[in-house]
Parts: structure tokens; sequence; C-alpha cells
């Protein structure tokens, strides 16, 4: 007996009718001219006397030292008062906020486990208490754990490590959202890992991977408020975190393989952090900077 297999043809899919968002018209020429657009391409940005984050509220995880201090200092020299959430490195956290200070704004610090879902909302309270608003976020706390085996990953690392880099997000991000507005912006720190992994940062890698992801769908549920979201992935840069993690000979290379012979400096990595948080980024979200020293990746 024969069968006859009836292949339906793909359903036309619905697609949301465009909207129009300026007058119809159309130029007879190549390459076109400005001066006949209606309304006109805007060609300058804000105005380049004033601080770019003026009047702004930024809070940063992990905000003590290495790209956290850096981001808070930047922040601060473009005018913003800024919050950070650090663990326990106290005497860091108290220099940062004397440097943020020196330069005129004003600095909340708040010690606790961003891991902590608990702390994360009551922290946000009290910055807001402290400083009135909240503009910007910067997910920026992590951890990591090398391990060159699989196996000695233990489920308490496992999770350890999840909590701090990921978990942490959503509980930053679901605390802070009721205070954000039309024009606010979240900026998650990710890393090259994520994108071209690392056999002895098995799961730190995962996590940045998962940030990735976890940036461009957050981009997507809040386009429509106007708050953009954002990452920053960086390379190699020398903090706290390297000679924290790994040994003094591997730390005394560090960075010297990617393609500018060196590790990158956390002041190097700042300032695509403030392009993300201000209006210079206006029509930037779901997207990922690459600080990473030359280092080529599919971003």
């Amino acid at each position: 007996m024969a069968f006859l297999l009836l292949l339906q043809p793909d359903m036309p899919q619905k697609t949301q009718p465009k909207k129009q968002l300026r007058r119809p018209q159309r130029q007879r020429r190549q390459p076109g001219i400005q001066s006949r657009m209606m309304p006109q391409p805007r060609s300058e940005g804000p105005d380049p006397r004033k601080g770019r984050l003026e009047g702004k509220v930024a809070l940063i995880t992990g905000g003590d030292s290495g790209i956290g201090r850096a981001v808070a200092l930047a922040f601060a020299d473009e005018g913003a008062d800024v919050a950070i959430l650090y663990k326990n490195e106290h005497a860091d956290a108290r220099e940062t906020r004397r440097m943020v200070e020196e330069r005129g704004r004003r600095c909340t610090i708040v010690a606790g486990d961003v891991g902590d879902e608990r702390f994360c909302a009551a922290a946000v309270r009290a910055v807001v208490k402290e400083l009135e608003r909240l503009d910007i976020l910067v997910n920026n706390a992590a951890e990591q754990h090398p391990q060159d085996d699989i196996r000695n990953i233990s489920s308490r690392q496992l999770e350890r490590t999840f909590r701090t880099n990921i978990f942490a997000m959503f509980y930053m991000t679901k605390a802070v959202l009721p205070h954000l507005r039309a024009g606010s912006a979240i900026i998650n720190s990710t890393s090259v890992t994520a994108y071209r992994g690392s056999h002895h940062l098995m799961d730190y890698a995962s996590t940045k991977g998962a940030i990735v992801s976890f940036t461009r769908s957050l981009a997507q549920a809040l386009a429509k408020k106007r708050i953009r979201v954002n990452a920053v992935a960086p390379g190699p840069i020398w903090t706290p975190l390297i000679p924290a993690s790994f040994p003094r000979k591997k730390v005394a290379t560090f960075g010297s393989d990617v393609p500018l012979g060196r590790a990158g400096e956390p002041a190097e990595v700042a300032p695509s952090y403030v392009f993300l948080a201000s209006a210079d980024a206006a029509y930037m979200t779901g997207q990922v900077l690459h600080p990473n020293g030359g280092e080529i990746v599919n971003g």
C-alpha cells in the first residue's frame, strides 16, 4: 500500500503593522541631501560641556576595587553620585569612597553578600533612602575558582559561583526596577571567557555566558520602558581577582598572550561603562562591548 505524504506549506508569519515614524519622502539622487530630510538627522550629541552623568545616581556591585572602583571614579568624574556594594573588603571600599568624594560627589558604601536576595533588596532600599534616586545599575560583582578538572568542582563551589555571578544580577535587577525610569541603564559585567570558554574556569565561564543571554533577554523585556541593558566583556584586566585566583608564576605573565601583549588596566575598561550609561549610547541595548586587548570574538 502506498502512502501519500502531504506537506503543508509553511503558514505565513503574522507581523505587526509597521508604525510610521516620519513623513514619507524620496530623493532621486545618490547619496542624498541631508538638508532636504524631514525631520533632520541629529548630528550633535549631548552638550560636551556638561558631565554626561550629571545628576545621576549609580549603584555598582563589587565597586570597592578593580573594574568596579574604576567605574565608580569614572562615573563620579562625569557628575554621578555613586553607591557601591561589596562583600567584606572594608579598607578598599573606604578608599573608593574617599576617591569619589574627593571628586565632589556623594558615595554610599554597603557591605554584604549579593548572592543573598534579601541583602540585595535591603541594600537598594538603603541606597535610595540615602541618595534619593537611582538611575544606573552596574552588575559587576564576581568570583572565580580555577579547577583544571571538572571533577574537582564541588557542588558548593558551583552553586557559590553561580549565586554570586548570575543569581545576584537577577536579585539586583528585581530590586532596582521600581526605582528606574525611562532613560535609565543597566550594565552587566561578563567576560571574554563567555565567548571562547576556559578549561580551568568552567563554572566561571558558564556564568559569564549566562550573563550574555541575561543581558539580551532583559534588554528585550525592558525596551518598552526605555530602560537600556548592555554588557561589557573584558579580557585580561589587572584586578585583585587575579592574584586571588592564580599561582605566582601565572600572575607574573597574566595577559601577555593577547595581541596587545599585556593585561589591561581597570581605567582602560571604565570608559566602556561610561559610554553605555550615558546618552551617547541612547540607541544601544542588548549589546556587549569588548575591551580585551585585541582578541577577536563573535560577540
